[in-house]
């Protein structure tokens, strides 16, 4: 017999990730993307005018040299526990049935990843890869009073239980439609 940590860390079957999403600025339309970056101080590349941060250069030693002070400004979107949002593509359909509509695409949601095959709320507190990209799942992703403008009366609550997952990015890269997402290892959130 499993146990519990047994039963929690056991998958049928990687996931895939099926579609991704960024959005320019506060409010700006959702565009799809075959493939984006990630970074660990930053989270999505281009998602609300995110920028990787300037590379630091190392001091030569050399006499005389001077540092040159690097952008004190915090980075949009920092280490926190928000970086990556994630939609269960399984829950499309439900939405889209408990908010009276034939279809929902994940647009509507604004969401950065929709990932299908792997149970999204069982990556909370875990980490995982998708593609190159290692992050944490940090909490469920909650609806937003957008959802009434996007989806109509109700739409908040066709969402509620759907919404998904926040992440953190542990280990940046590029991530692309169509990559393996892969449960790695649980009870990791909090660290670093």
């Amino acid at each position: 017999m499993k146990s519990l940590h047994e039963l929690r860390t056991t998958f049928p079957r990687a996931g895939r990730l099926e579609w991704i999403g960024l959005r320019e600025a506060r409010r700006a339309p959702v565009r799809s993307v075959p493939e984006a970056e990630l970074h660990p101080l930053v989270g999505v590349i281009g998602d609300h005018g995110k920028v990787a941060p300037p590379r630091l250069r190392a001091l030569t030693g050399e006499p005389g040299e001077v540092p040159v002070p690097g952008a004190a400004t915090p980075i949009p979107g920092g280490p926190g526990r928000r970086q990556v949002t994630l939609l269960q593509a399984e829950h499309l359909p439900v939405i889209a049935a408990l908010a009276g509509l034939e279809e929902i695409t994940p647009e509507l949601l604004r969401r950065n990843l929709l990932i299908g095959g792997l149970p999204l709320l069982a990556l909370k507190d875990a980490r995982f890869r998708v593609g190159e990209v290692v992050l944490e799942g940090t909490g469920e992703c909650h609806p937003c009073s957008r959802m009434e403008e996007t989806l109509g009366e109700g739409g908040y609550n066709a969402v509620r239980g759907h919404g998904g997952l926040t992440a953190r990015v542990i280990s940046g890269g590029v991530i692309r439609v169509g990559d393996p997402v892969v449960f790695l290892e649980s009870g990791t959130a909090g660290r670093g």
